[in-house]
């Protein structure tokens, strides 16, 4: 269903007898695969749905699975409930949501981070991101940063998607330093989107091995990388959002991902009609970017270390400028079969 507009009717029974229906209140409901907990990513998509909300008038409630299976329970429950738009995040919830989707034509599925191969049903819309950009900032940064030559990342699992995190950010420090050494660790285990412990005794690992700037893209565990950091002395950056308060002295940066941006925006797009949308936010767009893409003022003021180093902001905004113009190809881990 799309966000109904109320229709003005009016029965012409005597010259001042006109009468309107009150608009029914949309409703959108917000389905995460995991807790929101500390999970930056999750905390950004409900911000995104709330500011929709806010600008249409509907109202939200949100729904956290906590494993595969409650992940269609919720989806089911909110179209059960006639949710107008439903939102779904983060490519684990992409089967659930192409299962239930075709039951519930007269809702909207939002996809989030992900979206299905093939033919899609008009009441399926999907935004996706390139992080693999911003992530081959974050690399070059770690390059031009490191005094070990060795850096490294922790992600959560070893899968395409996760490479764009990765992988990007070794392709963006062999392009700042061409003998760099990049090492990479996985969290892995029963909740590698959500294991501090597991993610903090990886990023130690990588410390151990001489890395000594970290790129932390294990979603909330990555709150275990920040804690290494501080107590061994190495430096971070990690993604999402401007975390840089969390790891005070010690995060570098953050490979900015505009998932509330993302939101707002498409919701917009599904409640003016669109059929099957779908965005694609990369640097270009202003999806992604880093923190030292922010203007002068603003990077000041953000609590992160890349503020004072001026010739590694330059550079970065130098080579985002080359990749947005085409100059500088980022290879999509995602797509390279």
């Amino acid at each position: 269903m799309k966000i109904s507009v109320a229709s003005f009717v009016a029965s012409v029974i005597t010259a001042s007898a006109w009468a309107a229906p009150a608009a029914a209140e949309s409703t959108f409901v917000y389905v995460t695969p995991n807790p929101i907990g500390n999970n930056a990513f999750l905390a950004l998509g409900r911000d995104g749905i709330m500011a929709a909300a806010a600008t249409t008038g509907a109202k939200v409630k949100v729904f956290e699975s906590d494993g595969p299976s409650a992940i269609a329970e919720n989806l089911y429950a909110a179209a059960n409930e006639g949710a107008d738009i439903i939102v779904a995040i983060g490519f684990d919830t992409v089967d659930a949501v192409v299962e239930v989707a075709p039951t519930a034509p007269d809702s909207d599925f939002l996809l989030i981070d992900a979206c299905p191969q093939g033919d899609r049903p008009a009441n399926l819309h999907c935004a996706v991101f390139r992080e693999h950009e911003a992530s081959f900032l974050m690399g070059a940064m770690a390059a031009m940063l490191t005094k070990t030559n060795v850096v490294g990342a922790v992600g959560p699992i070893d899968t395409p998607f996760m490479r764009r995190f990765t992988g990007g950010f070794a392709a963006g420090a062999a392009y700042a330093k061409s003998d760099i050494k990049v090492e990479t660790r996985w969290v892995g285990g029963q909740r590698p989107f959500a294991d501090p412990v597991r993610a903090k005794e990886q990023a130690l690992s990588l410390h151990a091995a001489g890395a000594d700037v970290v790129y932390a893209a294990a979603a909330g565990g990555s709150f275990g990388v920040f804690e290494a950091a501080t107590e061994q002395g190495f430096k971070i950056m990690t993604v999402d959002s401007n975390l840089c308060a969390a790891a005070k002295g010690a995060m570098y940066d953050s490979a900015l991902k505009r998932v509330d941006q993302a939101i707002k925006q498409s919701i917009e797009a599904i409640a003016a009609g669109a059929d099957a949308h779908f965005a694609s936010y990369g640097l270009a767009e202003k999806g992604v970017g880093a923190v030292a893409l922010l203007g002068d003022d603003e990077l000041a003021k953000s609590g992160c270390e890349i503020a004072g180093h001026a010739d590694v902001v330059k550079s970065i905004r130098e080579i985002a400028s080359k990749i947005v113009a085409g100059e500088v190809k980022v290879a999509d881990p995602l797509t390279a079969q």
